[in-house]
C-alpha cells in the first residue's frame, strides 16, 4: 500500500491526476485523434501530424525528434504497422524518455534512504515557480507520513518567502528556523541542520532565494549555502530538489539550464500541472536534463502535489483515446 493509499485511494489520486492533466489532455487527445482520423496505418503523413502534436503540447522539438525518430524505426522494421498501435507504441516511447521514476520507489511511501538522519533537501527554483509552496505540501505530506520535518527559510532576501514559508509551517505543526530579513542565508541553513540534528528531526526541507540575473551569484550562493550545510552535517544536502512551473512551458526548460549550470540538481517536482495545456513539458524536461521528476503538483491541495509515477502519468495522458483503424 503507497503512502497516498493511506490518505486516500487510488480511486481519488488517479482522480486527482486525471483532473490536473485535463488541460493537457483535451489539447494533446484532440491532436492525437485528428492524427489517426481516417487512416489505417502509420505512414508519413500520420507521423508529421503526430510530430506538430507533440511540439505543440510542449513536449519540446529536440524530444518530439527523438519520438518520431524512434516510431519510424519501428514502422521500418514491422513494415505495416497500424493505427491502433500507434497510441500502444507512442506510450511505450513517452515513458523510455521519463528517466529515474517510479523506479525509486522510496518515495511513493514518502520513506527516507537509511543511513543517515535527518535526510536534508535543499530546494532550488525561481521565485515564482512554486518553490515556497511545493516545501510546505512536502512538509505535509512527510508529516502525515509519520516523519519529524523542519523547515529552514533561507531564502532571506525576500520577506514575503519568509512569511510564505512560516505559514506553511503552521498549517504542517512543522517548525521553522528563520533569521531576520536579510540575514545570511548560509547561515540559515547551517542553524536549521543544527537544530534539526539536536532534534532528531527525520527530514529537513530549506528554502532557498530564486534570482536569476547572475547565473555566477546564483552558483556561489547555492555552493556556499552547500558548504555550511555540509559543515553542519557531512555529507549533507542529500538531495537538491528542482522547482518548475510546468505552465510557462518552454520557459521552465531554460530555468532547468541555469540552474543545472549553478548546481547539482538531483530531482525534480514540477508544479502548475492543473492549469495548463503544457504538461507536455514534463516530457522534454526529463528527457534532457536526465535528471528524476520526482513530484508533480496538480492542485492547490496539498496532497495534490503526487509523487511522480511515470506509468500513471502516461496513463492518464492517453486514457480517451479510441482506437482506429
Amino acid at each position: 500500500m503507497g503512502f497516498f493509499d493511506k490518505i486516500f485511494g487510488k480511486k481519488e489520486q488517479k482522480e486527482s491526476l486525471d483532473q490536473g492533466l485535463q488541460k493537457t489532455k483535451e489539447g494533446f487527445l484532440e491532436k492525437l485523434t485528428k492524427v489517426i482520423a481516417g487512416k489505417s496505418t502509420v505512414d508519413e503523413e500520420v507521423l508529421d501530424d503526430l510530430e506538430n502534436a507533440l511540439v505543440s503540447a510542449d513536449v519540446g522539438v529536440d524530444t518530439t525528434v527523438k519520438l518520431i525518430d524512434r516510431i519510424e524505426k519501428r514502422v521500418a522494421r514491422d513494415k505495416y504497422l497500424r493505427t491502433s498501435e500507434l497510441n500502444q507504441i507512442l506510450k511505450e516511447e513517452i515513458e523510455s524518455v521519463l528517466v529515474g521514476a517510479p523506479e525509486d520507489t522510496s518515495y511513493l511511501n514518502y520513506e527516507l534512504p537509511q543511513g543517515h538522519k535527518p535526510h536534508v533537501i535543499l530546494v532550488v527554483g525561481v521565485n515564482g515557480a512554486g518553490k515556497t509552496t511545493t516545501i510546505g505540501k512536502l512538509a505535509h505530506n512527510f508529516t502525515l507520513s509519520g516523519k519529524k520535518v523542519l523547515l529552514g527559510a533561507a531564502d532571506t532576501f525576500r520577506a514575503a518567502a519568509v512569511e510564505q514559508l512560516d505559514i506553511w509551517s503552521q498549517r504542517a505543526g512543522v517548525p521553522i528556523v528563520k533569521h531576520a530579513m536579510g540575514a545570511d542565508p548560509s547561515a540559515v541553513a547551517f542553524d536549521t541542520v543544527q537544530s534539526a540534528l539536536a532534534k532528531n528531526m527525520d527530514v529537513v526541507l530549506i528554502d532557498t532565494a530564486g534570482r536569476l540575473h547572475n547565473k555566477i551569484h546564483l552558483m556561489d550562493e547555492l555552493s556556499k549555502i552547500k558548504r555550511s550545510v555540509n559543515k553542519a552535517f557531512p555529507g549533507a544536502p542529500h538531495e537538491v530538489l528542482l522547482v518548475l512551473d510546468g505552465s510557462t512551458g518552454q520557459n521552465a526548460l531554460e530555468q532547468a539550464r541555469h540552474f543545472t549550470a549553478a548546481t547539482e540538481v538531483t530531482a525534480m517536482a514540477i508544479t502548475k500541472l492543473d492549469g495548463t495545456a503544457k504538461g507536455g513539458v514534463v516530457l522534454a524536461i526529463a528527457d534532457q536534463f536526465k535528471i528524476p521528476v520526482k513530484f508533480i503538483g496538480v492542485g492547490e491541495k496539498a496532497t495534490d502535489l503526487l509523487v511522480f509515477d511515470k506509468k500513471a502519468f502516461v496513463g492518464s495522458l492517453f486514457e480517451g483515446v479510441g482506437s482506429q483503424g
